[in-house]
């Protein structure tokens, strides 16, 4: 894939986030046409990992939504599979580790600088105002994850 496709992924990730979907569904629609999947299953797949896993501010949802694409690229699906278990993990930890160098946490309450993660756990969404986007690290996030899962097998 080139930079140009891949920059377009994430553009049009960070469209989605600017929507209104969450970091997740914004990682995983961008890309699911690439694995035969269309939006709206991509979008409802990825629609409870937004806001740290359902706003409970645990693992960022970008990250999550790339480790959703991982698991379609390079999941197996044969029960006992130890093998393509482990070379998934490998790949999903790899991911991780490059998110969390180049972001500097994998959790959605230290990306949103929160001193604790019960600070704002509430299941309702912020509305999406332009305060909101000026105080949020999310949009590129949501970049960030496109561009490392696509750029992965790239190196």
């Amino acid at each position: 894939m080139t930079e140009s496709e891949i920059e377009s992924r994430a553009e049009r990730a960070m469209e989605l986030f600017r929507q209104g979907f969450n970091c997740a569904q914004s990682v995983v629609a961008a890309c699911a046409d690439m694995f035969g999947i269309d939006e709206q299953t991509a979008l409802c797949t990825a629609a409870s990992f937004g806001g740290g896993i359902g706003r409970m501010r645990q693992t960022c949802g970008a990250a999550c939504g790339m480790f959703i694409l991982e698991g379609w690229r390079s999941g197996s699906a044969i029960a006992g599979d130890h093998e393509g278990k482990s070379r998934n993990y490998v790949r999903v930890q790899d991911l991780a580790n490059r998110f969390k160098a180049e972001n500097g946490s994998l959790i959605c309450a230290e990306l949103l600088g929160m001193a604790q993660v019960k600070a704002d756990r509430s299941p309702e969404p912020e509305a999406r105002t332009e305060q909101y986007y000026r105080k949020r690290p999310c949009v590129e996030m949501v970049g960030n994850a496109v561009r490392n899962f696509l750029s992965y097998d790239n190196q």
